[in-house]
């Protein structure tokens, strides 16, 4: 079993690779915004739904984590101390839109596209995609609508977030050579002591543990200025382009045919929750100074990680999107089961 697993993966990664190297460099010529991973997914995404054979091995994607993590760290000025006293307002916002968004999905799922209450319900839940597909199995829900939906609404965000953010803000990428990087020296010591950040908070089960604890241990470092840890180019990149092939292979589940008729009530039911979003980014653009493009990366409906890493690509502040998501994945998770039950009852029993 293990042979034929490792001989699959030799044959369908390089093919996942080259596809998203192509769809990353494709945009990137093209001068589009967040093009190495929005590019990589689209390509990855278009071929998995075509039929080819992709695949991101677990292994891959939990390493491809934690170099996302210490990238985004890279994001975190010293000054950022200084802006944290903004977030408790910001905080009590996000409870606000994450309602708004799960209740406007719900409605265009269910009484537009006619899913049932179930179906709809988890399908318009933002984000934490494994949790809800644990929960929807003991309701009786459809699990590949509700699959398909989540897994097309990650794909709209990745692919209308740079756009939105940088047409709004006039913010440009900050992918290559926005800041200096470290010695050698400064990396050897750096990395294992994110490593070792990343296992610790996996071992005490945060939201995105493998990125999450990187990515903290990188931006305290240098948000401290005591130690600066900012990777090359060459070390960033790949995990940008290995990101969006990840995105790209979910859809792997999905037959194109799925995926068509899935299409139109998930785009719908995207769009609303997504205004929801923009209107929540607005009001607390308008009551602190942050700016719209920050706050809507802290309030979309999308992962933890891609938002975050979005957010240091579109050169904002990282720590104040991976708050906000943490925020609301954890917020979720806490009280998705007690929500769930209040609406639809306790689930009954599996024959």
């Amino acid at each position: 079993m293990n042979s034929a697993f490792f001989n699959s993966t030799l044959t369908r990664l390089p093919v996942t690779i080259l596809l998203a190297a192509l769809g990353g460099g494709t945009f990137y010529l093209m001068g589009l915004p967040a093009a190495w991973l929005s590019g990589a997914m689209v390509f990855v995404a278009a071929a998995t739904l075509a039929g080819v054979p992709t695949i991101m091995p677990d292994p891959l994607r939990d390493a491809l984590f934690v170099g996302i993590g210490v990238s985004m760290g890279a994001g975190v000025r010293p000054d950022v101390v200084e802006r944290i006293g903004d977030w408790p307002i910001s905080m009590a916002l996000l409870l606000v839109v994450v309602v708004c968004v799960t209740l406007a999905g719900y409605a265009v799922l269910h009484f537009g596209a006619k899913w049932s209450k179930e179906t709809a319900f988890f399908g318009a839940i933002p984000g934490t995609l494994s949790y809800v597909i644990a929960l929807a199995t003991d309701r009786g829900a459809d699990l590949p609508l509700i699959a398909s939906s989540q897994s097309l609404r990650l794909f709209v965000l990745v692919a209308i977030l740079p756009f939105a953010v940088v047409s709004t803000s006039g913010t440009l990428e900050g992918e290559t050579g926005l800041l200096q990087v470290s010695s050698w020296f400064e990396i050897m010591i750096g990395l294992p002591l994110c490593l070792l950040a990343s296992l610790i908070a996996l071992k005490l089960n945060v939201p995105g543990g493998l990125m999450t604890g990187a990515f903290f241990m990188s931006a305290g470092l240098n948000a401290s200025g005591a130690w600066t840890l900012i990777l090359p180019d060459y070390m960033v990149l790949p995990c940008f382009v290995l990101m969006g092939a990840m995105i790209g292979c979910r859809f792997g589940s999905m037959t194109f045919r799925q995926f068509v008729s899935v299409l139109g009530a998930s785009v719908a039911a995207f769009s609303a929750a997504f205004l929801m979003s923009i209107l929540g980014a607005l009001a607390i653009s308008s009551l602190v100074d942050i700016p719209f493009g920050q706050a809507l990366l802290a309030y979309a409906p999308g992962g933890l990680e891609v938002m975050t890493l979005l957010a240091f690509m579109l050169d904002l502040d990282p720590a104040f999107v991976a708050a906000h998501q943490i925020a609301r994945f954890t917020g979720m998770v806490l009280l998705l089961p007690l929500i769930t039950g209040l609406v639809f009852g306790r689930a009954k029993p599996r024959s």
